[in-house]
């Protein structure tokens, strides 16, 4: 990367739409912009920092492209700290293509990605902590994670690392002092003085490593594996969970054979719902994959969703479930409850099982409510607040 090039490239998603901009940076970025683009009126002032009305032609051949929105920004005021154009035009593909292949005949060089973000850090207009919150507003699946994204844009993490930076330097200075003037009627802070100010700065660094945790599952979300024996109802749950009809549901156990992943927003949090394959004994050989699989998915989880069938009578393929749920968190559903009992909730709590129990029916959505509120506070108590 050479901060003496100008650089170009679509600010907005790839693709076709009703509006795309094309934003230029560097040395030469007005220059060049204002070679594809002029102001209808050829006696228009053009004002920086204002979106103003012009057409966009051919250099070469002075031939219209488009009717297109420019801003002009001058450095320092930009969000590289260098002169920044954009034309905000219309977002054929073709159109936005050519604009940019124009840009590049005229001396841009398309940009890296991430260069424009790279280059306002490199330029101080953002420090590392602004510049991973703009990752992560972008990557946002949540309302959580669009918050947190949002806080440390706005320098909640960075005034916590300024904070322990000046703490370092404090203790610094005093312990220089006490090396350097020793010697000396200075008043000085005491060596206990000093070791209480370093447990204090340890304590301070411990919790902000800690909430690393919690930043995390908040960005990232949590994995929950849905398990349990063939036709329980695992990927009719999936479905009622997402809200849509993600998982083939059959009559025919052994349907899942392999993972499938989808997110859900829930309470602010993004949560993976991974459904698997049926763990049950003497599969055939396709289905021992995939039954290995979803003990590998339950494994890597961070929350467990147990699946029980009400209507069938307790067997070893349930108790198989229970212990492998054993020590974990999660929830389990005592699922069709909307059919004849055959077990019941005390039945599977007599049976050893330590996840709390809801009754459920993923036909009528009974149970539902509870089964989400249980999944924000485990996920809640697993991230470790902040």
């Amino acid at each position: 990367m050479y901060l003496e090039d100008t650089i170009v490239a679509v600010a907005t998603p790839p693709g076709r739409g009703a509006i795309a901009i094309v934003r230029l940076s560097g040395p030469r970025a007005i220059e060049i912009a204002l070679k594809l683009w002029r102001p209808r009126r050829e006696s228009a002032r053009i004002i920086a920092h204002r979106l103003q009305l012009g057409d966009i032609r051919d250099p070469e051949n002075g031939n219209m492209l488009d009717r297109a929105m420019c801003v002009l920004m001058r450095a320092p005021r930009s969000l590289t700290g260098e002169n920044i154009a954009e034309l905000h035009c219309h977002g054929g593909v073709y159109l936005v293509r050519k604009i940019v292949a124009l840009a590049a005949a005229e001396g841009a060089r398309i940009a890296e990605p991430g260069e424009f973000s790279r280059r306002a850090f490199l330029n101080g207009r953002i420090d590392l902590t602004e510049a991973e919150a703009i990752a992560d507003l972008i990557d946002a699946r949540s309302t959580g994670a669009l918050h947190q994204s949002l806080a440390h844009l706005a320098g909640a993490l960075a005034a916590r690392v300024h904070s322990l930076r000046e703490q370092v330097i404090a203790i610094r200075a005093h312990l220089e002092a006490e090396i350097d003037f020793s010697d000396q009627e200075i008043d000085l802070p005491s060596y206990q003085a000093i070791a209480a100010d370093v447990a204090t700065l340890s304590e301070n660094v411990t919790v902000l490593y800690q909430s690393f945790t919690h930043g995390r599952m908040i960005r990232e979300g949590a994995r929950a594996a849905i398990i349990g024996k063939p036709n329980v109802g695992k990927s009719s749950i999936l479905n009622l969970l997402l809200g849509v009809e993600r998982a083939i549901v059959t009559a025919v156990p052994g349907t899942t054979r392999d993972l499938i992943e989808e997110s859900v927003d829930l309470d602010g949090y993004s949560l993976v719902l991974v459904d698997t394959a049926g763990i049950r004994e003497n599969p055939e050989e396709v289905e021992r994959i995939g039954i290995k699989r979803a003990r590998a998915a339950a494994e890597q989880a961070d929350l467990l969703i147990a699946v029980f069938d009400s209507s069938r009578s307790f067997d070893a393929e349930d108790a198989a479930i229970i212990e492998l749920v054993q020590g974990r968190r999660g929830v389990a559903l005592l699922n069709k409850h909307d059919l004849p009992q055959r077990i019941s909730v005390d039945d599977l709590r007599s049976q050893g099982l330590l996840l709390q129990v809801m009754n459920f029916c993923a036909v009528t959505g009974d149970g539902l409510t509870q089964c989400r509120e249980t999944l924000a506070r485990e996920i809640e108590e697993l991230a470790g607040g902040e």
